[in-house]
């Protein structure tokens, strides 16, 4: 099955669930509501942020494609579950990595301080597990609270691997699987939930998200050596300057000279900021060694595996957006 919707503008693909969205932004605003000033004024920052939504859309046009026309409960709220354990997450990393810069502005850490973000997260969590229970399905809550907590163990595999040089292409995408691919893979298989769907669609669904999440994190680390701070919303090689050692690094210490391969390693340890001359080293090397190549087929082979899981889904606008966002997750700029 191929999809019929011929762009790669997020906008147009998301054009069948465009009304639910702005419903979910009237849930996430009522839902974010607190009598604690500051709670409110950092998560009307982070709104006004914005954001591609793209696991909350998961859900959405999962549960779309598979009741086929039938009414779904409770699809708004789980949706803004999912961005509300999202962006804790955000603001937990933007914390530990000391990033400065997130969607083209500010973080909240650089704005409010490292304190606030850390806390208003912990609301963020708290406040999806007050709404998960409302569909009173304990497969929702079981599926929500695994994929917190594998998030959470994600983000310690993620700040074992920090600053070593050692890490490799099998143990950085189980890092993946677990810190990204892992709500990617919980926002599809609840909308399966929602839809009533078989188990056998509950898991295809599920094995769908998994692979389009491992997808999507693999290009962002191409386009950290490749876009500008402008198109991402974030300071281009940001990575490699925190020292995480992402795909197209671990290529080019496996793949490149005996120099190239002395920088990376020096680079990944180093604890202090990296000089711009040696960052763009490595950048050129990066981007002549074959390693943006290789990350770029990793991902196609994972939206392929994301095409084949919905292979069987019932033919209707929502199931051509989920083979839309197959394309984009590979095709995409930012």
């Amino acid at each position: 099955m191929t999809s019929t919707v011929k762009t790669n503008e997020l906008s147009q693909i998301l054009a069948p669930i465009a009304l639910d969205f702005k419903a979910l932004d009237g849930v996430i605003r009522l839902r974010l509501a607190s009598k604690v000033a500051l709670i409110d004024q950092i998560s009307g920052y982070i709104i006004q942020a914005g954001g591609k939504r793209v696991r909350p859309a998961l859900l959405l046009l999962v549960a779309k494609a598979l009741a086929n026309g039938k009414e779904t409960p409770h699809t708004l709220e789980m949706a803004a579950v999912v961005e509300f354990i999202h962006t804790a997450t955000l603001l937990h990393d933007d914390v530990v990595d000391e990033s400065t810069l997130r969607r083209g502005r500010e973080t909240a850490n650089a704005a409010f301080g490292n304190a606030a973000s850390v806390l208003v997260g912990d609301f963020l969590y708290s406040r999806a597990f007050q709404m998960m229970v409302a569909p009173n399905d304990l497969r929702v809550m079981q599926i929500l609270s695994d994929a917190t907590n594998t998030i959470a163990e994600g983000e310690v595999l993620q700040l074992l691997n920090m600053h070593d040089p050692e890490v490799n292409e099998e143990s950085y995408l189980q890092v993946i699987r677990y810190k990204t691919a892992k709500l990617f893979e919980a926002s599809s298989e609840l909308g399966a939930i929602l839809a009533k769907a078989s188990d056998a669609e509950r898991e295809q669904a599920a094995a769908f998200g998994r692979h389009i999440g491992t997808a999507f994190q693999l290009m962002d680390d191409l386009l950290d050596y490749t876009a500008s701070a402008a198109q991402m919303g974030k300071n281009a090689g940001d990575d490699l300057r925190e020292g995480k050692p992402t795909l197209p690094l671990i290529y080019l210490l496996e793949n490149g000279s005996a120099e190239e391969r002395l920088l990376v390693r020096a680079a990944i340890e180093q604890n202090q900021d990296l000089p711009e001359d040696i960052f763009e080293q490595i950048l050129l090397a990066v981007q002549n060694s074959g390693a943006l190549d290789y990350t770029q087929a990793a991902a196609q082979r994972e939206a392929k595996l994301a095409l084949d899981c919905i292979a069987a889904f019932p033919q209707n606008e929502a199931t051509d957006a989920l083979l839309a966002l197959c394309d984009y997750s590979i095709t995409r700029q930012t």
